[in-house]
């Protein structure tokens, strides 16, 4: 199982340069074909970017279409695991979010995250490109 990171799907839903990667590794998702993970923190981080660039339709889409992902479960976030970020996130100098995100992967022991965020590179746990997983 691998966790995916924000950025992932924000790749597809704002139509940025690795639009076509991201959207080749969500399908191997929502095919079942591998497994994955998304943080209830990054569904509410896509919530507030995308309400903030006045893309309401194009989340609720998102919203809707998660649910048909077979190889996709959503990890609600624990006090303990927020807890838990905020002393990571001193310890390994990371951004709140991105230790979030480091920390469910280390709970699920997941094979890697799977995200562009070079911050990952450092940690114990490998950050992956898409196109690897392919």
């Amino acid at each position: 199982m691998y966790l995916v990171d924000t950025n992932i799907f924000l790749e597809v839903l704002l139509s940025r340069s690795k639009k076509d990667e991201c959207e080749r590794f969500l399908n191997y998702l929502k095919e079942g074909k591998k497994l994955g993970v998304i943080t209830d923190f990054s569904i509410h981080s896509i919530l507030v970017i995308m309400e903030g660039l006045g893309r309401r339709r194009e989340l609720k889409i998102f919203l809707r279409g998660l649910s048909a992902y077979r190889g996709l479960t959503v990890y609600t976030t624990t006090l303990a695991d927020e807890i838990n970020a905020v002393e990571i996130s001193y310890e390994n100098n990371l951004d709140l979010d991105d230790a979030i995100q480091y920390v469910v992967a280390l709970t699920l022991e997941v094979h890697g995250i799977i995200s562009f965020d070079k911050h990952f590179d450092r940690l114990r746990i490998p950050r992956i490109d898409p196109s690897a997983i392919m």
